[in-house]
């Protein structure tokens, strides 16, 4: 977190591109942090909020395409249903954020953002980069997580339930702490290279009818 971070006053209703801009053009390069602020339905596409903060905001169905969210830091935010295309998250933080549909497929990172007890239910992350990352209590239930990369990531108290895992890579990833319970001997080929649990191993066989003792 970033000492020298300025916070914007929220105007009341819901914001405006130009009060983004704004906010942004009369700080300079200096990291904001936006606390209570009605996004929703907003169209921020292409703005530079790097080192930048979101505080309880609300963004359902904002458009946040090409933006730059590089070491950007989102807490109990509800950004349901935003776009996110082209949109750099390398280093970004998430943490209690609700990110049911969002559209974050194709978005960059050269470093992988970090997830903490969100929702990313039925979200679009295909090609997304998760990286030797750390997600802990993420649930992606329904997500379309196709080629997204999970190599040498760390899932603690994540839902894979019912997502599409199509050609996504999790060689090295550790999925002991993962709920795999709708997983199927045949996809188990998906998840090669992965690390799972005795008890998770044990479940899948019993998909056969088979007894693990």
């Amino acid at each position: 977190m970033n000492d020298a971070i300025i916070e914007a006053t929220a105007p009341e209703g819901a914001v405006t591109r130009h009060h983004i801009e704004a906010v942004l053009r009369g700080h300079g390069s200096a990291s904001i942090r936006f606390a209570g602020w009605n996004l929703t339905e907003a169209d921020l596409n292409g703005l530079d909020f790097h080192g930048c903060e979101f505080v309880r905001c609300r963004a359902g169905h904002a458009n946040l395409s090409s933006c730059n969210f590089t070491e950007a830091r989102f807490l109990f935010c509800d950004f349901n249903n935003t776009k996110w295309r082209g949109t750099i998250v390398s280093s970004a933080f998430f943490q209690d954020c609700k990110l049911t549909g969002a559209q974050m497929a194709v978005a960059n990172t050269l470093m992988s953002p970090a997830f903490e007890r969100c929702l990313l239910i039925n979200a679009n992350l295909r090609g997304l980069s998760f990286r030797r990352g750390q997600l802990d209590g993420v649930d992606f239930q329904g997500a379309d997580l196709r080629e997204t990369d999970f190599r040498d990531a760390v899932l603690t108290g994540c839902s894979l339930r019912e997502a599409n895992v199509t050609n996504a890579r999790f060689e090295g990833a550790d999925l002991r702490g993962a709920d795999l319970c709708s997983l199927q001997l045949a996809d188990a080929s998906r998840f090669k290279g992965a690390i799972i649990s005795k008890k998770q191993a044990g479940e899948l066989l019993s998909g056969l009818g088979l007894k693990v003792v």
